[in-house]
This record gives structure tokens, sequence and C-alpha cells, in this order.
């Protein structure tokens, strides 16, 4: 009898589970509340424009192009990739602009402009981090099913490079001497929604990817991504169902027996589930069955910032605008604490634009474009209320996106979206509107994460960000990897054609 699988969610984790595992030959199905697939790696459209939702670029897709060649197709043949030049510019409030490329020889020169003494240290950087993931991939993509797997001898060995008693920004010091280059490298921790200031220097990798193996934008948006993968799924023979909300999970003690949603009932021998961690265990876990993850160890959990969107069609383009801009406030690391302490709106706060069209004129009507905007805040708290500060919030960052060239915007704006933690929490389900999920801190990695094969279940595995090895769409596409091995291994299946450990030669159309 062949086994059958359900799939809570059909984000790019869920969706790459999917593949994997109707590889393998079971029988998958994806429940998906939405109407459409990719969760916060989807597109939407209106009035002529397409938007990213969230995630807006593609880095390190090595990872995606293996788990496509693994089910026997190819990610160049089903997706338009375009490696950017520069990645992006960034504007630092303390004055200065970068542009940042992977042409090393051009970033060396970039980085002379703004600080001589600091073009050795760049090169440095760049081949210890070189060794720091070399040494780290075969962990990223193993399983961490407890302490036993932190102390085995070669992680341990990793220790005087993975340095994790120092944080990302104190760790770019050793490099850089001018607080702007600091900020250059280490910036990328807001991928995972944490500040340098606190997120353990083992992410200096993020950086490094992106100068290693590009930026890549998909034509027509990261929804692209998502959509050839639910296309290939329901090719491969999985049962997408979108609009069909997971209402309640059924056990047999701690084993899943099935999954009802607002249509009808699926049986199933194991289940998977790629919705927001803490929400789907608050909703659809009964406590007594959470020996770990009760509600007051999620209530003590520390959850990553939300972000403040603006989804925008206007009138012409802006040429001189790069396809990817961020900001750095002048005080970037009040404006940090603004977010993750005080959970206030900041004054002077920093941002990111995507301005795609620039590249891809698919995304708007003739003598149109669109401008994604991006306002990392607090997730949600008794401090703000969006309903109250939303509208001011608004004015601000249009004077602050004046600030990366968007001059007159307002008056150009033809089509407008506003998103706030409130939405993300209502329309996509991430507990408190955070939309990176749980932060990524020493207390909250490797074992200390909800694990692959989640510990308070038997025959369940979570993917996504909440899970080992953490956020970022290379890595949500690691874990799918991780945990559809687990489950096939569990079911007696080989899990062998799965590629396992990221490969670190850079692939020719990478590197073309």
């Amino acid at each position: 009898m062949v086994k059958k699988v359900c799939i809570v969610g059909a984000g790019p984790g869920g969706l790459a589970s999917a593949m994997l595992l109707a590889k393998a030959g079971l029988h998958v199905t994806v429940l998906e509340r939405l109407p459409q697939v990719g969760g916060r790696t989807s597109s939407f459209r209106a009035n002529g424009f397409t938007f990213d939702t969230g995630p807006t670029f593609f880095l390190y897709p090595t990872v995606l192009r293996q788990i496509f060649a693994a089910c026997g197709y190819d990610l160049d043949r089903e997706l338009s990739l375009i490696k950017l030049d520069p990645q992006y510019e960034l504007i630092f409030g303390a004055g200065g602009r970068l542009a940042a490329t992977p042409d090393l020889k051009r970033m060396g020169e970039a980085i002379s402009g703004l600080s001589p003494d600091d073009v050795a240290g760049f090169a440095r950087f760049y081949e210890d981090n070189r060794r720091k993931l070399s040494s780290f991939a075969p962990f990223l993509s193993s399983p961490f099913l407890g302490w036993r797997d932190l102390c085995r001898v070669d992680m341990l060995k990793l220790l005087p490079i993975l340095r994790p008693w120092s944080s990302l920004q104190s760790d770019l010091s050793r490099y850089f001497e001018d607080p702007r280059l600091q900020l250059a490298f280490s910036f990328q921790s807001k991928y995972l929604g944490m500040s340098p200031f606190r997120c353990p220097s083992l992410f200096s990798i993020l950086s490094f990817l992106e100068y290693e193996y590009g930026v890549f934008h998909p034509v027509g948006g990261c929804g692209a991504v998502t959509a050839a993968m639910a296309r290939i799924a329901t090719e491969m023979g999985v049962d997408i169902r979108t609009n069909e909300s997971v209402e309640e999970l059924c056990f047999e003690g701690r084993r899943p027996t099935g999954v009802y949603t607002n249509e009808r009932f699926y049986g199933c021998d194991a289940l998977v589930i790629n919705a927001d961690f803490a929400r789907a265990m608050h909703r659809l876990v009964p406590e007594k069955l959470r020996r770990r993850w009760s509600n007051r160890k999620l209530s003590n959990t520390s959850y990553s910032c939300s972000t403040f969107m603006m989804y925008l069609g206007i009138r012409g383009r802006y040429d001189d605008v790069a396809h990817h801009t961020v900001y750095i406030s002048e005080n970037y690391e009040e404006n940090l604490r603004d977010i993750e302490e005080r959970h206030r709106l900041s004054s002077d706060p920093s941002f990111y634009i995507q301005n795609a069209c620039v590249t891809d004129s698919t995304l708007a009507p003739e003598g149109s474009s669109t401008i994604y905007a991006l306002f990392p805040v607090s997730h949600q708290h008794g401090n703000i209320d969006w309903s109250r500060d939303c509208d001011g919030f608004r004015s601000l960052a249009l004077k602050q996106l004046a600030k990366a060239g968007l001059k007159d915007l307002e008056s150009r704006i033809t089509y407008e979206k506003i998103f706030t933690p409130n939405d993300w929490d209502t329309q996509f389900e991430l507990h408190l509107g955070s939309t990176f999920s749980l932060t990524h801190n020493l207390s909250q990695l490797l074992h200390l994460r909800p694990r692959n094969r989640f510990e308070d279940l038997d025959s369940v595995y979570l993917v996504g960000g909440g899970t080992h090895p953490g956020s970022g769409l290379p890595v949500i596409f690691e874990s799918s990897r991780i945990s559809s091995r687990l489950l096939l291994q569990d079911l007696g299946f080989n899990p062998g054609f799965i590629h396992k450990g990221i490969d670190l030669v850079p692939m020719v159309a990478e590197a073309a």
C-alpha cells in the first residue's frame, strides 16, 4: 500500500518536500489555507502590477537546483534567473554610498572609496568566510536532534572558526575599521530578523554567499519560483489543495492519523508542518501532546522583528535607483534597539527598496513600474497600535524613501497596498506578526530550535524558517532535504537520491 503524507502549508519548504517525497513514491497531499501557493514567497497582482509578497531576491540557488535535479528537472529550464551587478546599493545615513558588486576587483575599489585602509580587511574577510562556510556546510545539511549532535568531536573542532561567543558586528570589527563597512557586511542579519549587534558571528557567511555566488532576480519575481515548484509537484502527482484551511490534526497517541480541513478529512501515515511554528502549535497541536514546546515555552521563546510594507505601482520609472537599495540609518544601533528592545517606531528608520522594473519589465504595465519598500519594525507589541500609528508612519516612510532617490514618489503612486505586523498576523498566520519566525540567537539554534523530526510527536516533521537550519530560502530548502530524508528513512524508504550537503563549487550558471 502506498504511504500517504500530508503537508500543512504550500510555502517553499512544503513545496520542496512535496517534490522530494513524491519522487520517492509517496502519495503527497499539500493543504494550503490561502488561494495561492508560496506563502510569503508568493506574488500578487493588482492593476497590472506584480509584487513579491515577501522575499524579493534569490540567494544561492544551488540547493534548489539540486532538489530539481533529484526530481528529474532542470531549474535553469524552468526559471529565468538574472544575476545582478551591482547586487544592491547601500546608502549610509552617516554619509557615503557603496555599490556592492560580486566583481571582487571592483568591490575592492568601491571599498577603497570609503576607507582605503579596509581593502586588505575585505580580502581577509572573504577568505576566512570561505573556510568557515566550507567547514560548517556539512552541519547545515545535517539534522540536530539532540545535544549529542552538538557535542560531536568534529563539531567542537569548529569552535575557533565559528566563534559563537562573538556577535556578528564584533566579528566584522576584526576586518574593518570603518563602522560603515562593518554594517555593509553585517546588515544581512536582518534577513533573519536580527540585529548584527546580537546575531551570532556564524552568520557572516550570509554576506560571503552574496559575493561568492551572487544575488539573483527570478524573472516574474520570487513568486515565480514557488509557482514553478507547484507546477512541477503537480506534474509529479502531488495533490495541492488551495483554499483549504487545516482545522484539526488527528492523533492516536502521539502519532498523526489524518487532517481535517474546512472541506474534508485526509488520512496520513506521516505529517509535514510547513506552517508558522508557534501558530501551528497553538492552534493545531493539543498542549497535552507537547512535552517540550508547551504554551509557556512558546511564550518565553524569542521571536523576530516584523516589517512595515509598502507595495506601490507608480507612473514612470526611477532608472537612477538600483534594483535593490538598502538605507542604513545614521544611528543604526539605536534604530535596532527601538525595534527589538523598546518596541517603538524610530524617527529615522532603516529601509530596503526593490525597484525591480529596471531589470524586469514584466512586472508593470508599459510606462509604469513597481516599488517595494520594507521597513523593519517591532513585532506586535502594546507600545504600537497600528490602527492609530499607520498613517503617521506611512508619511515618515515616504520622507525616508526620498533619501534613496525616490523624489516626488507620492504624486506618482497609482496603486498602493500597505502591510503592517497586524496584517502578517491575520492574513499569513504569523505569531506576533514575526516575519522571520523564531530568532537565531544561540539559545535557539541547532538542537535548541524545533527539530526537523519534531521531538514532541511521532511521524511529524518540520520544514521552513522555524526549524533547523533557519530562515532564508537556501536554508529553508535545506530543511526540506533534511526532513524528507528523515521521513523516508522512518518509513523504510531509501532517501539516497536526495543530495546531502551544500555543494560549495559554484555552478556554471551562477558563475557566468
